[in-house]
C-alpha cells in the first residue's frame, strides 16, 4: 500500500471545467479500491467551500505574505478524503477556477498556484504535521507543475507522477515571475523550468517529475511529435523513457442508461428498444419533429477548434440536407456558437442548438442520439465518445489520442468480426466527415446491424478499475527508481 498525494486544479462533483475534472473526481475513489491511501488535494474556491460538509482545519501556514489554512473533508459520494488549500486571497473570487465571469484568466494565476504547488510540497514533505506523508505525489497539468521541480531539490522526498490532460494549456507566464515568485535560482535553466525566456509550470512538471503519464497510449505517442506537442516534442522525446500513456476510464455511477435518473427511460443493453423514448423525449424538450424513426447525431462540448468545429461548420450545410436530426449542447467561442446560431435559424426542423452547460441535458442527449459527433482535431483522451459507447450512441470521430484507442470503425471486416462499435474518418476533412455520416446513415437503415454495433459498444469495459492498477504499478515503479 501507498500513501498518495494526488494534486489537481478541479474534481467533479465540487468543480469542473473539462476532463481533468471528472479525473480527478473518479480516479481516487478507484486508487482507494486498490487499497492506496489516498488524499484528494484541491484549491478552496467558494463551489467547493459550499459543496463539502464536516469540515475541519488541519494546520496554518502563509506563502507569499498570504495566510493559508489547509481544511479536510471528504469528496462527496465517495470514501475519498479531501484537503483543501484555503487561501482567501488567491481563490476566494467569482468566476471559474482559472478566469473570470467575463471569460478572461486571472492576472494573477501563477501566483495563486505556486501558492496551491508550495501547500503541495509541504505536505509532501511533512512540514505541516499532518501524521500523514506521501510516497507518491500525483501532480496533473500545469496549476501543479512547480510541485516536482521544487521536491527535486530535496534528498528525502516522495516520488512524483506528472499527468498531462491536455498540453495545449502550459501555464507560461514572463520571465519577471520567476523572480517574483521567488522561486529558486537552480531551477532556471534550459533543462529546469525556462521556456524560450518564459517560466513554463508545465515543462517544470515534465523536467522533472519521476514519472509522466499521458491519458491514453495514442496520445502518449502523439506528443513526441510537433504537430501535438506545442514546442515540447524536444523534452518529451528526451523524457520518452519515463513517458507512458494510461486511459482514463468514466465514473460508471453517473453514466449509466440502467440508472441514470435523467434520463425520460433507462435501458440497458437487452432492452436497447426502450433507447429511442429517450429521442421522443428530447425531441419534445427542443421542439423538434417528434420521429423516433429518424436519426438523431448528439454532440456536447466546448466550441473550440480543437473539437473539430472548423470541418463541421464546412459541412454543416450537407449535413443538415440528410434524413437526420442534430442537437448540439456547449459553450465556447463566440464565432462557433454566432454561426451555429445562424444554422439553427436556417433549418429549425432539424438542427437545435443549445448555448451553455447543462449536466442533465448532457445526459439525455447521450441517451437520445443514435450517434455521437466527435471529429476532434486532437484528443488526448476524449470521455464524451466513452459515455456515447456505455448508451449505445455510435461515435463518429478522427483517428486521434483515444478516440484511436476506444473507437473501431464500423469496416465491413469489423463489422463481420463484431469489433466495430462506431465509425473513424480517414483524415481530418469536412468531405470524409460527410462520407462518414453517409455510412452510419445507411447502417442505421440496417437494424440488425446497428443493433449489433449498439451491443458491441455498450459491452466494452471503460471502469477506472484497469486504469487505477496501471497507476499502482507505476506508482511502485517510480518509488522504486528514486
Amino acid at each position: 500500500m501507498s500513501n498518495v498525494l494526488f494534486v489537481s486544479s478541479e474534481a467533479f462533483p465540487l468543480i469542473k471545467t473539462g476532463g481533468l475534472g471528472d479525473v480527478a473526481g473518479s480516479l481516487p475513489s478507484a486508487l482507494l479500491k486498490q487499497a492506496q491511501d489516498v488524499r484528494l488535494l484541491l484549491p478552496a474556491y467558494p463551489d467547493v467551500l459550499k459543496n463539502t460538509t464536516k469540515k475541519k482545519i488541519l494546520a496554518k501556514s502563509s506563502y507569499y505574505y498570504l495566510d493559508v489554512e489547509l481544511i479536510e473533508s471528504r469528496l462527496p459520494g465517495t470514501n475519498v478524503t479531501v484537503l483543501l488549500v484555503n487561501c482567501p486571497a488567491a481563490f476566494d473570487r467569482p468566476g471559474g477556477p482559472y478566469s473570470n465571469q467575463f471569460g478572461r484568466e486571472w492576472d494573477d494565476n501563477a501566483l495563486r498556484f505556486a501558492i496551491f504547488c508550495h501547500a503541495a510540497v509541504d505536505i509532501a514533505l511533512n512540514k505541516l504535521n499532518l501524521n500523514w506523508q506521501p510516497d507518491i505525489v500525483h501532480c496533473n497539468d500545469w496549476q501543479s507543475g512547480l510541485i516536482p521541480a521544487l521536491l527535486s531539490l530535496h534528498k528525502k522526498r516522495p516520488a512524483t507522477v506528472f499527468t498531462i490532460h491536455n498540453l495545449a494549456y502550459q501555464g507560461v507566464f514572463e520571465q519577471s515571475t520567476f523572480a517574483d515568485l521567488h522561486l529558486p535560482g537552480e531551477l532556471w535553466h534550459m533543462d529546469g523550468v525556462e521556456y524560450y525566456n518564459q517560466l513554463s509550470f508545465i515543462k517544470a512538471g515534465l523536467a522533472y517529475a519521476d514519472k509522466i503519464t499521458a491519458v491514453s497510449p495514442t496520445y502518449a505517442k502523439e506528443i513526441l511529435e510537433p504537430e501535438y506537442a506545442y514546442g515540447l516534442d524536444g523534452l518529451l522525446s528526451h523524457r520518452k523513457q519515463h513517458l507512458s500513456g494510461i486511459l482514463n476510464g468514466i465514473d460508471e455511477k453517473h453514466w449509466n442508461p440502467g440508472t441514470d435518473n435523467y434520463l425520460a427511460q433507462k435501458y440497458n443493453r437487452r432492452s436497447l428498444a426502450k433507447k429511442s423514448i429517450n429521442k421522443t423525449a428530447l425531441q419534445k424538450e427542443l421542439s423538434l419533429p417528434i420521429n423516433q424513426d429518424i436519426p438523431m447525431i448528439g454532440m456536447v462540448s466546448r466550441l473550440v477548434e480543437q473539437k473539430g468545429f472548423d470541418i463541421i461548420l464546412q459541412a454543416l450545410k450537407e449535413i443538415l440536407k440528410m434524413p437526420l436530426q442534430l442537437v448540439i449542447l456547449g459553450t465556447g467561442e463566440s464565432h462557433y456558437e454566432l454561426k451555429l446560431c445562424e444554422f439553427e435559424k436556417q433549418h429549425p426542423e432539424n438542427f437545435k442548438i443549445v448555448v451553455g452547460y447543462n449536466e442533465a441535458l448532457a445526459h439525455r442527449i447521450e441517451a437520445a442520439s443514435d450517434m455521437y459527433l466527435m471529429p476532434s482535431t486532437f484528443e488526448p483522451c476524449g470521455l464524451n465518445q466513452l459515455y456515447s459507447l456505455r448508451y449505445g450512441t455510435l461515435p463518429i470521430v478522427t483517428a486521434v489520442g483515444g478516440l484511436a484507442d476506444t473507437v473501431i470503425n464500423a469496416s465491413e471486416e469489423n463489422i463481420r468480426n463484431t469489433t466495430a462499435n462506431g465509425f473513424v474518418l480517414k483524415n481530418k476533412s469536412s468531405s470524409e466527415l460527410l462520407n462518414c455520416i453517409k455510412n452510419a446513415l445507411s447502417l442505421y437503415q440496417t437494424p440488425e446491424i446497428w443493433q449489433q454495433l449498439q451491443v458491441t459498444a455498450m459491452s466494452g469495459d471503460f471502469s477506472w478499475e484497469a486504469s487505477a492498477k496501471s497507476y499502482v504499478a507505476l506508482y511502485q515503479e517510480a518509488i522504486k527508481e528514486i
